[in-house]
């Protein structure tokens, strides 16, 4: 990651889990200057706690929907990851316009600053829910993923590719955080559907694809992390595990409550469909979706497989002890 050393690098939606993350991971790398930005003014607060003292730290108060303040954000910058976005399926099901102009109008609105300022390398946040999307925030950000491949054939000064997530263990609007509210508060935990299915993985693992795919990614490309899987039951389950014993109460005196799914919501998420599946390669720890000719003339690569499809259902969940496990390593 030596690419960072000296350079300037912009982190939208900065104040977030992944966007945090990220600016932690990328300081080890010693850039001339880290820019986090975001409309979030208590979050940017509660971030220059732990980061405000750093001579190369810049925190920057926007929103990606306004161009004169994202505009000199951007100016000046080696490295853009685009983590701004709006990411809740409820609010952006009752708030499909804000879900448009954040994700879809926000996200252009960084491509064409990256291009005018000739940024090196754009790196758009993505997310399993644009794959096949039925939800409002799965299907902007499917429209920005194509954004995205789109301004990768509009130049070659700028490299721009995307990375798609699945759930992030602890992250800010976490369902495992929804659980632990609801243990310290002695509530049932509610649950949608026990049966749903979800991938899932930790925000030092998102930043690391994020920060891999910011090297090696060719134009165009879509970098999706080989997940582990669970049972939103067995979440629950194993929340209310680690929660009680954190707190120090008894499991069973925790109930849990069934309260249906929501609008837009999937019983089982995807990385891949069945025409990204076709063309996707296996690259270890990683798929690649929409490869890049470059890549693809090279041979000796190994297709992904799964010509249906890639489903969350399709793998072995994770057992409710090792769920404890994965959980406690986020609460160190």
């Amino acid at each position: 990651m030596g690419q960072f050393r000296d350079s300037t690098v912009l982190v939208t939606g900065g104040s977030g889990s992944i966007g945090t993350e990220i600016l932690r991971s990328v300081l080890r790398y010693s850039p001339k200057k880290v820019r986090v930005f975001t409309n979030d003014e208590n979050g940017l607060f509660e971030l220059a706690q732990p980061f405000g003292k750093l001579p190369n730290v810049e925190f920057r108060l926007g929103d990606v929907r306004d161009l004169r303040s994202l505009d000199t954000a951007v100016e000046g910058c080696d490295y853009v990851f685009h983590a701004a976005a709006l990411k809740h399926v409820d609010f952006c099901e009752t708030n499909p316009y804000e879900a448009i102009t954040t994700n879809i109008t926000g996200t252009q609105n960084v491509i064409d600053l990256c291009i005018k300022h000739k940024v090196k390398r754009f790196v758009f946040i993505s997310t399993d829910k644009a794959v096949n999307p039925t939800s409002t925030m799965g299907a902007t950000k499917l429209l920005a993923e194509k954004l995205v491949i789109r301004a990768s054939r509009q130049t070659d000064r700028t490299i721009f590719s995307s990375v798609r997530f699945g759930n992030v263990i602890g992250s800010r609007g976490s369902v495992i955080l929804l659980f632990e509210k609801q243990v310290r508060a002695g509530l049932p935990l509610t649950v949608t559907d026990p049966t749903m299915t979800r991938f899932i993985m930790a925000t030092s693992q998102a930043a690391m694809l994020v920060l891999r795919s910011s090297t090696i990614a060719l134009p165009g490309e879509i970098f999706v992390l080989k997940m582990k899987t669970v049972r939103i039951g067995d979440l629950a389950e194993a929340s209310r595990v680690f929660f009680a014993k954190m707190l120090g109460k008894r499991p069973e005196a925790i109930k849990v409550e069934v309260v249906g799914s929501r609008p837009g919501e999937k019983m089982h998420e995807e990385l891949l469909n069945a025409t990204d599946a076709g063309e996707a390669l296996d690259l270890g720890d990683y798929y690649v979706v929409n490869p890049n000719p470059l890549r693809v003339s090279k041979g000796n690569l190994q297709k992904a497989g799964h010509e249906a499809g890639l489903s969350s259902n399709d793998f072995t969940p994770m057992t409710v002890s090792d769920i404890v496990k994965e959980i406690g390593s986020t609460y160190r």
